[in-house]
C-alpha cells in the first residue's frame, strides 16, 4: 500500500480530523473527518475518480453531515458554548456611578467614575455636584445619561 494512493491519503486525513475532535471539541471536526471517510468509500467503489471529484464530494458530504448531524454530535461530544447578553444597555442600566466633575445645569456635561473608568455624563437638567452618587439611565454615544440617587434607593442599587 503506497502513501501516494488517494484512498490512504483521504483515510489518513479523515482519521486525523476525527482524532482532532479530542483537542478541538464541538462536533464539527469529527464530521469533516467522517466526510473524508465518505470520499474513501466512494474512491474504493470507483464512484469518483481524481482530485477534483474527491474534493467536490468532500465539500458536499461535509455540508450534508454538518447540517444533518451537528446537533447530535454536539450533544454527544460536547464542547463549550456560552451565550452572553449582547445588549450593553441592559448591563449598565440602573448601576451606580460617582460624579467626579459637576454635571449641569441644563445640557452641560460632567464626568462620572463608572466601573473603573471615567465617562462623560449628562444629567436630568439639574446641577449634580461632584461626589454625588448617580444612577445610570442609559448610554448616549460615548457618554452616560445619569440621575441623582435618592437616599432610600442608595441601599437597593449599590451593586
Amino acid at each position: 500500500m503506497s502513501f501516494s494512493n488517494p484512498i490512504v491519503i483521504w483515510a489518513g486525513i479523515g482519521l486525523v480530523l476525527m482524532l482532532a475532535e479530542i483537542i478541538i471539541p464541538g462536533g464539527i471536526v469529527i464530521l469533516l473527518g467522517a466526510a473524508c471517510l465518505v470520499v474513501v468509500g466512494a474512491l474504493g467503489l470507483g464512484i469518483v475518480e481524481g482530485f477534483v471529484q474527491s474534493i467536490t464530494l468532500w465539500f458536499i458530504a461535509s455540508m450534508v453531515l454538518l447540517l444533518g448531524f451537528r446537533q447530535v454530535t454536539q450533544r454527544l461530544i460536547g464542547g463549550y458554548s456560552h451565550v452572553d447578553n449582547t445588549d450593553e444597555e441592559l448591563d449598565i442600566y440602573n448601576k451606580v456611578a460617582m460624579v467626579i466633575q459637576t454635571i449641569g445645569p441644563g445640557q452641560q456635561a460632567g464626568r462620572v467614575d463608572f466601573q473603573g473608568s471615567q465617562w462623560s455624563a449628562l444629567g436630568d437638567g439639574t446641577q449634580i455636584a461632584a461626589g454625588t452618587q448617580v444612577r445610570v439611565i442609559c448610554r448616549d454615544n460615548i457618554g452616560l445619561v445619569v440621575e441623582p440617587l435618592i437616599d432610600s434607593q442608595n441601599t437597593e442599587l449599590s451593586d
